[in-house]
């Protein structure tokens, strides 16, 4: 109990005057809803533990007022805060009669029912629930049945007694009680019933039906027990003659020992491969102790196949192996620009943390030799996780893969997306039938050593649930200062992750955890340009399609238009996955053709493509002509990477004004709407518009693709472009796209991911990019194919963007 605990009321007997009042008086008390199968019967005294904060305040409040309150059970589990359509209208008036807080907010009260209420109607529901409630009394029992039923169930508690843990106690207090509605309440509480079973008993309204329950109860559950018992007993006679079996094991197992006979063979073996897999002295005491646990079972015993199974990991496991040799940062570098065009900062980078790889180890070698060594916080601040963010396609896990190469080290792939359980990190228990180690220890046994590249690969795509968090379990893992220790739940003993080179690839930042996140060092990759993609497609794409389908280099020659019609024609993607699909669905049928005898080389042309791809799937122009007034082209970022979106606004008469939201707007966006709106008619005489246009109209503003949710403040600009241009009936050039975030006043704000949607306005033939100010410097990493062929609009003020957006 905490020290700001209430003294304890006086519990004293329940007295009906103490409910609302006669039959069918009403008043209007807080309402407390119960979860976990929780009822509160009338006369019984039972404690409650309190932690929503509406709860809490409820009772706060009720402690400040005469105590009273009503007590309901809820209907589900499967919501937090319930409503009034979450609960019974059955239930019981109750007072606190003690409250003691807990150092975490949490209330412990101790309570007691007084009277069964009915909820007529609920009367409010913040900051809780309150409701007009009026007594329910039960009506007695009739005649000489009730005492009959009273009587039935004094004999049944009295042979329950005897096969569960209740008191001897208690068949006394029952049969004490000389009120039937008393002693029904008292047993309900008593008897191990569901919440279902102790709301139906509540809820019926004459003594004798709940005698009658309480029969059909107690009976149920006597022959239940009864049943388990006999069960129990008939599992321990055989469990005494597996002992017997076993003792008598144990005696031919020392009587082979005294004659010279050794262990088995299969048992030896697996001494042999412990001993040879170099385990440290933790690990190998405890592979030694479950050998010997192993030498013990008898044949049949269950546990030996998972004993066996555990020495088989611990053997099989890369203690002592390493592959990687010294780093070459010349041959790095030679492999990456092999495997990878372009990505000239990334590449930097990778080859910056290599350096300092290679010089740590050098120095801790030599600081070895004088006794010296590096301390793990040290390694931590020199090693932080590499991190690829990037849209789909861009080259996230074949970086990873450049880097394995470059360092002659294995590479092992951990695939998180969908990830819920903690286990699938740490391991599971080895009392689990099938348990395995987690996915970093099975990712070390497939590639053989202790220092490969393991890519955890989409780590955004982790989740969580009541399995327990893997992001949490990660930390461990990608942490530097305490990987070296790291202990997997399934082997029980540290294993050395400190050699590994871990890479994390996403596709976005947003659903990463911040503890996770700040152990990582985020390189982003954004989209390609078209020519970027037809350079790519030349040196890496079409060859590796060749070879990939049976073709020498030459065979197929590709014509660059070719290429770009492809690029420009049947896809629209930030990477190239789709390119290289398309390209394979080329070469796939040119390799029929030259098996039904084509003669080599074949040339693919523009024709070609449409001949062997069908009509092409992406209009020739893809930029949306504006011939209306209304419509403005903004600028969107996605995981995918950038996008164009058009917002379309339009007014109709209406009795009164109001503003219409359609196309799955978030609730930043729509804040948005609202924002670009006030400033439209703030500023209707500077802007040209009919200050009246707005009255007695509803606005409508759209953003098509309704079936994909969309959210953030960079649409500001766009929504008051097309507002003013719905008003003043002009529109808004066909070539300008736009993306800022806008003010009550007009200030235009910066927003992020500038480079993807510059990318995606130069992909859909926008000549024209009207950004904020302090964006400026963010289109220096906009490649200088992109920025030669656009024009970029820098504002500050929203007058500036109608301005350049309606000439």
């Amino acid at each position: 109990m905490s020290d700001d605990a209430l003294p304890a009321a006086e519990p004293g007997p329940a007295q009906p005057g103490a409910a609302p009042g006669d039959a069918g008086a009403t008043e209007t008390l807080p309402v407390l809803p119960l979860r976990g199968g929780t009822v509160v019967f009338p006369f019984a005294v039972v404690p409650l533990a309190v932690g929503q904060p509406r709860s809490v305040r409820l009772i706060d409040d009720v402690m400040r007022a005469d105590r009273r309150l009503v007590f309901v059970a809820q209907n589900t589990d499967a919501v937090d805060l319930a409503g009034p359509e979450h609960v019974h209208r059955i239930g019981t008036i109750g007072v606190v009669h003690h409250l003691a807080r807990s150092g975490e907010g949490t209330l412990q009260v101790v309570v007691q029912g007084m009277e069964r209420i009915r909820i007529l109607e609920f009367t409010a529901t913040e900051p809780y629930l309150q409701a007009r409630v009026e007594r329910a009394p039960e009506r007695p029992a009739e005649g000489p049945e009730g005492e009959v039923l009273r009587r039935a169930v004094l004999e049944l508690i009295a042979r329950l007694v005897a096969v569960i843990q209740l008191p001897q106690e208690f068949v006394a207090a029952a049969e004490a009680l000389t009120d039937p509605l008393q002693l029904a309440y008292l047993v309900g509480a008593a008897l191990p019933l569901s919440g279902a079973q102790r709301q139906e008993l509540l809820e019926l309204d004459t003594v004798d039906a709940k005698l009658r329950k309480l029969v059909e109860f107690i009976q149920h559950e006597i022959a239940v027990r009864e049943l388990g018992r006999k069960i129990a007993e008939e599992t321990e006679q055989r469990l005494s003659k597996s002992q017997r079996e076993y003792f008598l094991r144990e005696q031919l197992r020392s009587i082979q020992k005294e004659l010279g006979e050794g262990e088995g063979e299969e048992i030896a073996d697996l001494r042999r491969r412990i001993e040879e897999a170099g385990l440290p002295p933790e690990a190998k005491a405890e592979a030694e102790r479950e050998l010997d646990r192993l030498a013990l079972l008898p044949p049949g015993s269950p546990e030996q196949g998972m004993i066996r199974t555990y020495l088989d990991w611990m053997a099989n496991l890369p203690w002592q192996q390493l592959s990687g040799s010294a780093i070459d940062i010349e041959r790095a570098r030679a492999v990456l620009d092999e495997d990878h065009y372009d990505l000239e900062k990334i590449k930097d980078r990778i080859l910056d943390y290599l350096a300092v790889r290679k010089l740590r180890a050098e120095r801790a070698a030599a600081a070895a030799d004088g006794g010296e060594g590096t301390p793990p916080a040290e390694r931590a601040a020199a090693e932080p996780i590499l991190c690829f963010v990037g849209p789909p396609g861009v080259g996230k896990t074949s970086l990873g893969q450049s880097i394995a190469r470059a360092l002659d080290r294995k590479f092992a792939r951990v695939a998180l997306g969908g990830v819920h359980d903690e286990a699938e990190i740490r391991g599971h228990r080895r009392t689990y039938i099938g348990a395995m180690p987690g996915r970093i220890i099975q990712a070390l046994r497939q590639a053989g050593t202790r220092d490969p590249v393991i890519m955890l690969d989409e780590i955004d795509k982790v989740g969580s649930d009541w399995r327990g968090d893997p992001a949490a379990a990660l930390l461990e893992v990608l942490d530097p200062a305490q990987n070296h220790r790291f202990t997997d739940t399934y082997l029980g003993v540290p294993f050395d992750l400190s050699a590994v080179l871990f890479i994390a690839t996403a596709n976005t930042l947003d659903t990463i955890s911040p503890p996770l996140r700040d152990r990582m060092e985020v390189m982003q990759l954004s989209g390609y340009t078209e020519e970027e993609k037809l350079h790519i497609a030349e040196r890496y794409l079409v060859p590796r399609q060749l070879r990939a389908h049976g073709l020498q280099p030459g065979e197929i020659v590709f014509e660059e238009a070719a290429l770009r019609h492809i690029i420009r024609r049947y896809t629209r993607e930030a990477g190239v996955r789709g390119l290289e699909r398309e390209i394979a669905g080329v070469v796939r049928r040119i390799a029929r053709r030259v098996v039904e005898g084509e003669a080599t080389p074949v040339t693919v042309d523009v024709a070609a493509v449409e001949k062997y791809l069908g009509r092409p799937r992406i209009p020739e122009e893809s930029l949306i002509r504006i011939d209306r007034p209304g419509i403005a082209t903004g600028l969107a970022w996605t995981p995918a990477g950038g996008d164009v979106l058009q917002v379309e606004a339009a007014a109709m008469p209406a009795a009164e004004e109001r503003l219409i939201l359609t196309g799955q707007l978030g609730d930043v966006m729509r804040e948005s709407v609202q924002a670009a709106l006030t400033w439209v008619r703030s500023n209707a005489a500077k802007l040209g518009i009919d200050p009246g246009f707005f009255e007695h109209k509803a606005v409508h503003v759209h953003v098509p693709a309704g079936a994909v949710p969309k959210d953030g403040p960079s649409a500001g600009i766009t929504m008051a472009t097309a507002l003013v241009s719905l008003a003043s009936g002009r529109p808004v050039r066909s070539d300008v796209a736009m993306t800022g975030e806008i003010t009550l006043h007009g200030r235009v704000l910066p927003v992020g991911g500038i480079k993807e949607k510059v990318l995606a306005a130069h992909r859909a033939g926008i000549r024209t990019v009207i950004l904020p100010k302090e964006n400026e410097r963010d289109t220096e990493d906009v490649p200088e194919e992109a920025r030669k062929e656009l024009r970029f609009v820098f504002v500050t003020d929203a007058n500036d963007v109608m301005a350049e957006a309606l000439g």
